[in-house]
Order: structure tokens, then sequence, then C-alpha cells
């Protein structure tokens, strides 16, 4: 016989119940005698606790404690109550609790016992100290309606509240609207389609228009008293068959919102103590309600915020894929400044526009709405990138500048970055104002970080230059522009967050665009993301706006893996960024010593074009197939716009310079000098030996 079969037979079951965690997993007898659906199951804490009666969940947390302190079982006894409150049988629970973390892990046992008399045990308090039972409820039953987010749970929270020596069996909540009285919520009471006072005036013949009218608790101890009181209303409540009553009003800051209906099927005094704990309640529920009022409309707010402001794509592209996804954060109204947008151009190309108005709050939202309208007007009007954000940085430091006077808040910035695109040809040429860089995915699977030039964040300083920067997307190459919350999610920072995103575009090249995209975003917020024990925690720290853009097409066996990048003389600090790049287009070269061969030539050339001219150095570096195994060569050439031509020189021991020359004589396969009108450009070419090194033997 299976141990399952002989614990059913004597009516044990077994539990789990993980304080940390806040979960609590039931066999299947277990569950049987909690009112839960069959089956061994693991249920939030807050569904568990509200089968026991609450004076005894309380005193169950200290008998933990003690046994805890003592090392011994925790044993006692606790009322299983169903959906009305109404206590259905006892159980017998021992367990041992370990403590794992700072919290406390119980397993151990259910068994059922005998009930006692009917009719007695909701009203005969286990502990036999009446005032300790009915601080212990109110203290349990103010931290659920304080747990309560929407009407619906405050009125189930209510129906379950057991209380101490007298539970009652019914309960309806009224809301005042006007002139009029309706029920927004009931159980264990007649429903609204058969009751003519679930909606009835403020001056109807009612205890709960009384209430409400003059904002003092209306208490029927009897039902001789009812009728004597309120004959009209009367011949309902004598159906559902109760013999005590109670009306309380709702009242919050000063104002009665409606009343609250608590029936009994047993006789009630209302004794001094009992009208205290219903007041209390009463006062409670009121308080959960307008919290839940205000939560119910801050949620309609948000969802038409974010219905009339979701970014959306246009038409398709001809020629091309894009997929986009938008994300708000999990706080708050659940809206934020961040956004993209597709616009058709009068040229027939397309912009693609992402960006990130700061804050998560309406004032972010509403700027963003005014920026995407300003944008997209500035585009329509055939600007290119450039003159589009240095306008829009305009228009944002006007607006925020008027905000800032009319002493509102502090001004705001947005980050963006705009794209525009050729379809036939695909290049792309691209502005960007404080924005994370765009990564491409090229047809061999290689991801690279696009270096683009930018400027300030939209509505810092007025006058702002945005440089444009050109690419070609080929046949086969998937460009991904993103918002900061894709990146930094989840503690990291935007290289480590950079590393994240790129494994998953390197492992997800045969998957759709749309499958794509839902990945990206899984490895920021989904199971994935989480690299800690314990219950999965909302990773919506900031918003995610995410665009995918992928050229059709298959790609040639001569397309070239090749970048492109500007060293300005005032960003010395790109070097460090030319040689990463060069690095990750040789991500699978095969001999390691010739990368660090290419990077120091890199480092070198660039360097001198900062030091012996006035203007900046920009760099190309392509890795061309050959036709046969291992006939990868690697160009790189970098140009600048000084006509002085490089020589050789014979530094001394001593020197810090002068061997640059040298070094690419002695490392590259083949280089030279080659004068381009105004300028010049330096190159050098490096030939693969041995086979391409594969990401598992760089143990990648």
């Amino acid at each position: 016989m299976r141990t399952e079969d002989v614990l059913a037979a004597i009516a044990t079951g077994l539990w789990r119940w993980d304080n940390g965690a806040g979960t609590v997993t039931l066999d299947s007898e277990a569950a049987r005698m909690l009112e839960l659906p069959p089956g061994t199951r693991t249920f939030p804490e807050s569904v568990v606790r509200a089968r026991f009666h609450p004076v005894d969940w309380n005193e169950i947390n200290g008998v933990v404690s003690l046994a805890i302190a003592e090392g011994t079982l925790a044993e006692g006894r606790l009322r299983v109550v169903d959906d009305s409150g109404r206590v259905v049988r006892t159980v017998r629970s021992r367990s041992k609790p370990v403590l794992f973390n700072g919290a406390y892990l119980l397993d151990g046992m259910l068994q059922e016992v005998a009930e006692p008399t009917e009719g007695t045990a909701a009203r005969t308090p286990i502990t036999g100290d009446w005032r300790r039972s009915r601080e212990a409820f109110l203290l349990d039953a103010g931290r659920a309606l304080a747990e309560a987010r929407s009407t619906a749970e405050v009125l189930r929270v209510a129906a379950s509240l057991s209380m101490p020596g007298f539970s009652p069996d019914g309960l309806a909540v009224f809301g005042a609207a006007g002139d009029r009285l309706r029920i927004v919520g009931h159980h264990g009471h007649q429903s609204a389609g058969d009751d003519p006072f679930s909606d009835m005036r403020l001056d109807t013949e009612h205890p709960a228009a009384e209430v409400v009218r003059g904002g003092r608790a209306v208490y029927l101890p009897s039902p001789e008293e009812y009728s004597r009181r309120y004959p009209t209303s009367w011949p309902l409540a004598q159906r559902l068959g109760r013999q005590s009553w109670a009306y309380l009003p709702l009242i919050v800051a000063g104002r009665t919102m409606g009343a609250w209906m608590a029936a009994f099927r047993h006789p009630v005094a209302f004794t001094p103590d009992e009208r205290s704990v219903l007041t209390t309640v009463a006062r409670m529920l009121a308080q959960a309600l307008t919290r839940a009022g205000v939560a119910e409309s801050e949620r309609e707010l948000s969802l038409g915020l974010q219905r009339s402001m979701m970014p959306v794509l246009g038409p398709a592209i001809p020629g091309m894929e894009v997929a986009a996804r938008y994300v708000p954060t999990g706080g708050g109204l659940q809206v934020g400044g961040d956004w993209y947008d597709m616009i058709p151009l009068p040229s027939g190309r397309i912009a693609l526009v992402i960006g990130d108005v700061q804050g998560h709050d309406v004032r972010a939202a509403g700027l963003m709405g005014q920026l995407r309208i300003a944008l997209r007007a500035y585009a329509s009007e055939g600007h290119r990138p450039d003159a589009v954000l240095s306008r829009a940085s305009r228009f944002l430091h006007g607006i925020t500048d008027t905000y800032e006077k009319a002493d509102y808040s502090s001004p705001r910035f947005a980050t963006c970055l705009y794209l525009e695109v050729d379809p036939e040809s695909g290049r792309i040429e691209m502005a960007r104002a404080g924005h994370p860089e765009p990564a491409v995915r090229m047809a061999d699977g290689t991801v690279l970080m696009w270096p683009t030039e930018g400027g300030l964040p939209l509505g810092i300083d007025p006058d702002s230059d945005y440089p444009t920067t050109r690419l070609r997307l080929e046949p086969g190459e998937t460009m991904m522009v993103c918002t900061d919350g894709l990146l930094e999610t989840g503690g990291h920072d935007l290289d480590t967050g950079w590393a994240r995103l790129r494994e998953v575009l390197e492992n997800q090249a045969e998957h759709s665009l749309e499958e794509l995209a839902d990945s990206l975003v899984q490895a920021v917020h989904g199971p994935v993301s989480h690299y800690t024990t314990g219950p999965l925690a909302d990773r919506r720290e900031d918003d995610v706006a995410l665009v995918l853009l992928s050229r059709e097409g298959v790609p040639g066996r001569e397309t070239p893996r090749r970048t492109a990048m500007a060293v300005a003389q005032a960003e010395p600090e790109r070097i460090a960024a030319a040689r990463q790049q060069v690095r990750q287009l040789l991500h699978d070269w095969a001999d390691p010593e010739q990368v660090d061969s290419a990077v120091l030539m890199v480092s070198e050339m660039v360097t001198n074009v900062l030091v012996h001219t006035d203007g900046n150095a920009l760099l190309t570096a392509e890795v061309i197939c050959g036709s046969g195994e291992g006939a990868r060569r690697l160009r790189v050439e970098v140009s600048d716009s000084s006509d002085e031509l490089p020589h050789k020189r014979r530094p001394g021991e001593m020197a810090s310079s002068g061997r640059g020359l040298m070094l690419m004589e002695m490392l590259a396969d083949a280089w030279g000098v080659d004068p381009r009108g105004e300028g010049k450009s330096i190159w050098f070419e490096l030939h693969e030996s041995g086979k391409p090194v594969s990401e598992a033997a760089l143990g990648l």
C-alpha cells in the first residue's frame, strides 16, 4: 500500500510552509482539508492563510517562533473556514521549523480532529481570551485589507474575515454616488438582480440609506427590531433567514462614501466590545476601498495613456523586415518616456526613431508625446538626421524651460537615435543624442556594437550639433537599436548588459525577427535573467523600447565583414573603442598573435593621425573571404585630411616615437600609403594562417 493511501485513510496530510518564499506546498489530503483544489500543489501564503481562522493563524506564528527558540516541534490546532468564513473543520498541526537564510521552513503534517458542537465553533475563541483574540484579529484583518489592490479583492478579504466570537454570515457594501445608493459588492446576500434595494435613492426607508444620510451606525439585534424600524425592507431581509444585522458607515476624511452591512445567522447582542470591532473593521474597509479605487483609477489612466501613446510601426518597408517591442516599467502608472516610431519620408526613405525621456511618470509620458510629434514634423519636412535632432533639442529645451519657469519641476532631457533608411540600397544615415549605440549582426553571425558619433542628449543645450554616421546594411544583416532599460536592467551596466544581449543575438541567428525580439526581452525580464534562488522578482525596473531592422535577401559569397568609425581630435579615448572593434571583428580569427598585431597597428595608425595632424581619423576595417580554405584576409585603412606623407625614421634606443612604420613593415603581410585628393590613407593587410577558431575552442 502506498504511503499516500495510508495518510488519506487516517485523514492526515503533509504540508511545507516556506516563509521566505511566501509559499505553502500541500499534498492532496492537506488540500482537501483546507478546501483547496485537489492534487499536490504550491499555493501563495495568502491563499492558505485565508483558509484558517485569523486568530489561529496569528497564534501559530507565535508557536513557530517558540519552537525555533527551543528546538522543539510546533504543535497547535487551527480552524479551517470556507469562502463564507464559516468554520468547517478543525485540524491539528505538527511541524518541525528550520531556520534558512533568516526565514523558516516548516515541514509537517495536518490531521483532521473531531469538530466542536454545531453552532459553537465559530463563536468560541480557542484562546479563551476574547480581547486578545480581538486584537489579533484586527491586526490580521488590517494587514489583509492593506494588501488588497482592487475593489474585488477588498470584498473577498472582507467576506473571509472570521471575527472573534461572532462571525457574520452575509456581507454587502453600498456605495453612494450623488443621491443614489447601490450595492457595489456582496457575499451571502441577495444578488443585485433580485434585490429591489440594490440601487435606491438616499431617502429610501432602508438601514443602509439611513446610515449614509446620518453617518451613524444602525444595529438590529433581532428580527423584531428590524421589522419594527424598517417595515418596507423587512420582507426581503426575512427571506434570507438572518437573526441580527449591523449597518456601519464607511467614512474617509470625514466624508461618508457608503455603508457596510454585516448579517448574522445567530443572535448578536452588539455589546460595546462587539461594536468596537465592527467599527474598526468598517474604518479599515473604507480606507481599503478608497485605496483600491485610487489604484483602479490609476490603472485605468495608465492603460489609457498606454493605448494612446503606445508606439506603433507603420506600413511594411519593401525589402526589409522590422520588429519592435515596448515594455513599460513595473511601478507607478506603468508609463514612461521610452518610445519608438517609424516615419515615411518625402524622399521615399523611411525614418526610424527610438528615444527615452528622463523619468517614469506622467510628465515624462507627456513630454515624450510632444517630442514624438515634433520629430515627426521635422522629419516630414525633409531635414537630414543631424538637422532633425538639432531642431528637436531646441524644441525640448524650450518646453522644459517653460516648465521650470512655471515652477512645475526641474527641466528634463531625452536621449534619441534617429536613422534614415534607404530600402533599396540598405544605406543608413544616423544621428545620435546621448543614446546607446546600435548593434549589427552580420550575415555570418558576427555581432558588433556599431560605433556612432553623437552629441548631447536632447534638451540640454539648444545649440548642440549632432554629427551623421553612415553605414550600409547588407542582405541578411540585422540592426538592433534599444533604450538603456534593455541593457541595464538587473544590476548591469552598459558593458555587461551588452554582453548579455550579444549572446542572444549570436545564438538566435536561425529564428525569425519576431522570435528574436521576444528572446531579447526574455533575456532581461524572463526566468533566464534570474541567477539567484527564490521567487522570481519583477525585473521591470525601467521602460524598454526595442527595434530590430533586417535587410531581406541572401548574402553574397563575397560580402565582407566590415566596420568603420571616426576618431576625433577631441576624443582620443575612442582609440580604445577602435581597438575593441578590431578584436570583435576578428573574434574567430585563427591566430591570436595576428589579432594582437592588428590591434597594435591600428592603435599606432590612429594615434599618429591625432598626434601629427590637425584632423580626425577615419578607420575602416574589413575581413574579405577568398576562394579557398584559410584564405581570409584583413584589410585596415586609416584616412585623414593631411597631405603630409609619413616617412620611415630610425629612432634612437630611448626615443618614445617613430616606430609606427617599422612595426607595420614587421607585422603586416602588406602595407602602404595612398594619397587621396585632400588627404591620405594608410593601410595594411593580414592574411589568415590556419582555420578559423570556433567559439567552442575559444570557450565562449
